[in-house]
């Protein structure tokens, strides 16, 4: 398969995407668009639009459905829905939008999915780890993480799906879509351009993707996966060849800090309170929803790599896994992982 002419260089979900655009070569050329977002970079490139769609009126679109996730599920600004919940007491119930409760009806599946390894409750963790939005903290005392561990749980909210009602059953629980709302704008954000009628894009938010029809040169999009070689950027270390699908990767080496030599990733494990301590460097999902692979990619490297690739066969799930074994990586990759994955490099 030759290169397409548009290549999505694929980093863990917390971390700035690039998209490298090449030179197309053909007749019609591309419209790419971006912007900023949720703290971070969007990035669209469309074909074939019907006549009369202008690019003012593809970028509309799509920052329209972006402002709604934005103020609903961005728990850094504080006039947000998702905010509202975080700061609600234990007494108050809080009516949520459609979307929101699609999103967490969705987060907290998943959660049942896993036995509590993807949790949205996981802010008071993140927080004591000085991962949320308060930034680094002191060193937490094992104390401070079972005060942080007794505030998690979905087992700590009422939650009402048909009323959209909320409510919180321990005071200080909160919640953080950070591994879906970015996942849930690209879906939104790519139904907007559907219906505007362009049958052919790639639409990334912050690591992010989703891809409808054909790339600029006629075939599959090419998406590569980040090499996590120390020290270094942009290095690959696959490629895959997608189409309409989501992708994202999730992964715990670049947002990490270090203490007395022991390495501490910003993905906490629920069902513990501490930062993973296992082997997975990265881990990349296919899905059809873009919010789903952001949120699987997530659960999956909290599973470590053994348990996520059962889960992942188990559940038909494409997933392509980066471990660490001694000073080297190795790759792993589930069945359905076949259809898009095109070539490895050593």
């Amino acid at each position: 398969m030759t290169p397409a002419a548009v290549q999505c260089v694929l980093r863990p979900a917390l971390v700035l995407a690039f998209c490298c655009l090449a030179a197309c070569g053909s007749e019609s050329r591309p419209t790419q668009l971006a912007g900023n977002i949720f703290g971070t970079t969007w990035s669209l490139t469309y074909q074939s639009p019907p006549e009369g769609v202008t690019p003012e009126q593809v970028q509309s679109a799509v920052e329209d459905v972006f402002d709604l996730v934005n103020q609903s599920m961005n728990h850094y600004d504080p006039g947000s829905v998702i905010s509202d919940f975080n700061q609600l007491g234990v007494d108050s119930v809080l009516e949520v939008d459609w979307d929101f409760a699609y999103v967490l009806s969705a987060a907290l599946a998943l959660g049942e999915s896993t036995d509590g390894a993807y949790d949205v409750t996981v802010s008071a963790l993140s927080d004591v780890w000085g991962f949320g939005p308060q930034g680094p903290t002191s060193f937490p005392s094992e104390m401070a993480v079972v005060e942080a561990l007794a505030r998690t749980g979905a087992e700590n909210m009422q939650w009402d799906s048909t009323t959209r009602e909320l409510s919180k059953l321990v005071d200080g629980l909160k919640l953080d879509f950070s591994s879906l709302a970015k996942g849930y704008a690209v879906d939104l954000g790519a139904d907007a351009l559907s219906e505007l009628g362009i049958p052919h894009f790639m639409l990334e938010v912050g690591g992010e993707v989703r891809v409808e029809g054909l790339s600029p040169r006629g075939d599959a999009w090419r998406i590569a996966v980040e090499r996590p070689d120390a020290g270094t950027r942009g290095g690959v270390q696959a490629a895959l060849a997608v189409t309409n699908t989501g992708i994202a990767t999730s992964g715990d080496y670049r947002n990490f800090f270090e203490r007395e030599g022991r390495r501490y990733s910003h993905l906490i494990d629920p069902r513990t309170g501490y930062p993973i301590q296992h082997d997975v460097v990265s881990v990349t999902v296919v899905h059809g929803s873009a919010m789903m692979a952001d949120a699987w990619a997530t659960a999956l490297t909290v599973l470590g790599s053994n348990r996520a690739i059962t889960v992942a066969e188990q559940r038909g799930l494409a997933v392509y896994l980066l471990k660490r074994t001694d000073d080297s990586l190795e790759a792993m990759a589930s069945s359905a992982m076949a259809e898009w994955l095109v070539e490895k490099t050593p």
